[in-house]
């Protein structure tokens, strides 16, 4: 069997989610950030159909957590962590012939910008906590450069996973080689820029997502001055020109993007109905404006007929940079 990531819609064993805990970080943003949180992972445990574990940092925040959650059954567990980012601090699973093996990867804080103590061990938590064995790969890679369709195809970005603060030299080559080795990846989609400001340095699950076999989402500019409105059109056009690992040519779903979103201080964030989390029965999609929200919750529902998909605020997450698909990732049955 070669080794699989299984596609994100495969059914899960668990999800795990990352809960705000450090008010140095967070600071007014604190508490509503983890209203937020909670309210996902409510979601998830309660029309996602899944076993939710909040990673949760120090008495304070498993207090604020556990009174937040304490009607559901949502499992709090300790860990270390520098931020909630797990999907690019924690393991991937892939599933081999000896049965899943979390991949762990080196962590730089996304190209040196956010170096914070703890995050380094996330992926050796996580493993050890679900029981599974971990294999270290000696390159950098953050989860969310990567978006898998179950079937050894991934999306990514240039701008991301060949920007020379992750790994210097890497060209489209050697990423594949490293890929292939670590993920079992057959073959690499190339995009190029994710969104503006976005501080990953264009993280494919802001940008393009596969929906089922051969299905590709990407965002669609949503008002007049949309700020990625060049970026979506070269990114559909180029999705429209490509062909997953099977040889089948993608087929192109448009997404109405959040439009332009702006932050306390009158500044472009990267705001992206992209960064959906795909449950074992729902969808829970991050909302930033009602109006664009809810088409985007329409469009969504339509690629996911036989989920439930809910749309859900995440403002105060984003101000940390990411959001629900950011801030979690999948254990796979």
């Amino acid at each position: 069997m070669t080794p699989t990531v299984p596609a994100e819609w495969a059914p899960h064993r668990a999800m795990w989610v990352g809960f705000p805990s450090h008010a140095e970080v967070w600071k007014d943003d604190l508490a509503v950030a983890q209203q937020e949180v909670a309210d996902l992972a409510r979601a998830l445990a309660g029309p996602g159909g899944e076993r939710v574990r909040l990673m949760v940092a120090g008495d304070e925040a498993e207090a604020a957590a556990r009174a937040l959650l304490s009607d559901t059954a949502v499992e709090i567990v300790r860990g270390v962590f520098g931020d909630i980012w797990l999907r690019d601090t924690g393991p991937i699973f892939i599933e081999t012939a000896e049965g899943p093996v979390a991949a762990g990867f080196e962590f730089n804080g996304w190209g040196g910008k956010y170096e914070m103590e703890g995050d380094e061990i996330v992926a050796e938590q996580i493993a050890a906590a679900s029981g599974t064995p971990l294999t270290r790969n000696g390159f950098v890679l953050e989860g969310g450069s990567l978006d898998h369709d179950g079937l050894g195809t991934v999306l990514s970005t240039r701008q991301c996973l060949l920007n020379e603060n992750r790994n210097g030299d890497f060209d489209e080559a050697k990423a594949f080689a490293a890929l292939s080795k670590a993920l079992g990846v057959k073959k690499v989609l190339w995009l190029g820029d994710g969104l503006l400001n976005d501080h990953t340095d264009g993280h494919i699950d802001n940008l393009a997502r596969f929906v089922a076999p051969g299905v590709v989402a990407c965002p669609m500019a949503f008002g007049t001055d949309d700020p990625n409105a060049e970026v979506y059109a070269d990114t559909a056009r180029l999705l429209a020109g490509m062909t997953d690992s099977r040889g089948s040519p993608l087929q192109v779903v448009r997404v109405p993007s959040p439009g332009r979103i702006l932050n306390d201080d009158g500044e472009i964030v990267p705001a992206s109905h992209m960064n959906f989390l795909i449950a074992n029965e729902a969808v829970i999609v991050p909302v930033y404006a009602e109006e664009s929200g809810a088409f985007a919750v329409e469009v969504i529902q339509g690629l996911f007929p036989e989920r439930e998909v809910i749309g859900l605020p995440s403002t105060a997450i984003l101000t940390g940079g990411g959001s629900f698909h950011c801030i979690s990732q999948q254990e796979p049955a």
